[in-house]
């Protein structure tokens, strides 16, 4: 693994950590996950095993850390790891056209409603609450599923740029 690889993973981990940080809080201090966002952009921009495993595990680790909901850390590890394996492997069935815009933002929109699934399974099961899951979905997870596909498709192009002019070695370039 390249080191200017894990620079900039790295550095999409913790720019989508600072965003989560500094986005208010919607439905009762619930935040949309754009460290998702930036997992996403990382297993586009490095399409391997070995880099998904790494953006999934520090991914979950940190959206764990950071959660604001009630025993959220281990329902984030698991989302993490599910949801970036499931995407990596539909990024590569759609290895052609997986960076086009329009269908990565699809990609994108498709992970954070499997995420958001993933994520309430995970806390109803794990920590045995009593959550009513369709109104959390829809209450959290699609708000979060349209601010993370208009924030990725801000943020993709730019991503993509910079890539391109720094002549990173990656599935974009």
């Amino acid at each position: 693994m390249n080191t200017k690889n894990l620079v900039l993973m790295a550095l999409l981990v913790s720019v989508g950590a600072a965003l989560y940080l500094i986005i208010p809080g919607i439905n009762g201090g619930m935040k949309p996950d754009f460290m998702l966002t930036m997992m996403f952009v990382g297993i586009l921009l490095f399409p391997n095993v070995k880099s998904v495993f790494l953006l999934a595990v520090t991914t979950g680790v940190i959206s764990g850390l950071f959660s604001t909901f009630p025993g959220g850390f281990f329902p984030n590890v698991i989302d993490k790891f599910f949801t970036a394996f499931i995407f990596f492997a539909v990024v590569m069935l759609l290895k052609k056209v997986a960076t086009r815009l329009p269908v990565a933002v699809a990609l994108c929109g498709l992970g954070t409603i499997l995420s958001g699934a993933i994520f309430l399974s995970a806390a109803i099961f794990v920590i045995g609450a009593e959550i009513p899951f369709g109104l959390l979905f829809a209450t959290v997870v699609l708000p979060a599923v349209l601010l993370n596909g208009v924030a990725f498709l801000f943020i993709f192009p730019i991503v993509i740029s910079l890539v391109k002019r720094s002549k990173l070695q990656t599935a974009v370039s």
